[in-house]
């Protein structure tokens, strides 16, 4: 009997990966560019399990690693999945901010701390049954916004993750484009999308319906 309550404890995940996980998942729950995705049906009708995904890879990656990921190699994992599973090419700069967030939450919950959990699990509360406004506007351009009015970011028989770009061979970063409305675009599924470029929290997270 206590041979099977110990072999039953030891298969349970550390805290550290739960707590990770939870976080991950949160942190992509309220991310526009993946949102709009997921919500358009870019990735097919397994877009909400290529999200879940994602956010297993994540945490495959920091725990499988060592050294553990740093935020570029979570941005260029971000940046390749949009393309690879939701053909988006995005130029807002948001999968900056949610790698370096993802980074810094696995070095909280490394040491023991919950802060960023709770906040990412909290913006992602907030926007529980909620939609991304869409506006087409002239030509193939759409304007959306988070009906919130919130100002944070927002595989299913998939074998392996797709491959990470080659950091030697990464082209140098461009600044995104911000038009005279302030809006920036996110490209996806043959059309544009304008994302309000406002600026950042002191996480590095791009607060703009970001």
């Amino acid at each position: 009997m206590s041979t099977a309550n110990t072999s039953t404890s030891s298969s349970n995940p550390p805290p550290t990966s739960v707590l990770f996980a939870r976080g991950v998942i949160a942190r992509l729950a309220y991310w526009p560019a993946l949102r709009i995705a997921v919500e358009q049906g870019w990735g097919g009708p397994e877009s909400a399990e290529k999200r879940t995904w994602l956010a297993s890879v994540l945490v495959d990656d920091f725990e499988e690693q060592d050294p553990t990921p740093d935020s570029e190699y979570v941005e260029d994992r971000l940046l390749q999945v949009m393309a690879d599973e939701f053909d988006a090419n995005l130029e807002d700069g948001s999968a900056e901010a949610v790698a370096k967030d993802v980074v810094a939450l696995w070095q909280q919950v490394s040491a023991g701390r919950t802060e960023l959990l709770a906040e990412f699990e909290e913006r992602a509360d907030r926007l529980k049954g909620k939609k991304l406004q869409v506006e087409e506007a002239a030509g193939e351009e759409s304007d959306w916004s988070d009906e919130s009015g919130d100002e944070d970011e927002d595989e299913d028989g998939v074998d392996q993750p797709p491959r990470l770009l080659d950091h030697q061979n990464r082209p140098p970063k461009e600044e995104p484009e911000v038009d005279a409305d302030g809006f920036i675009t996110v490209k996806g599924k043959g059309t544009s999308h304008r994302l309000l470029a406002l600026n950042r929290t002191k996480c590095n997270t791009t607060a703009s319906n970001t």
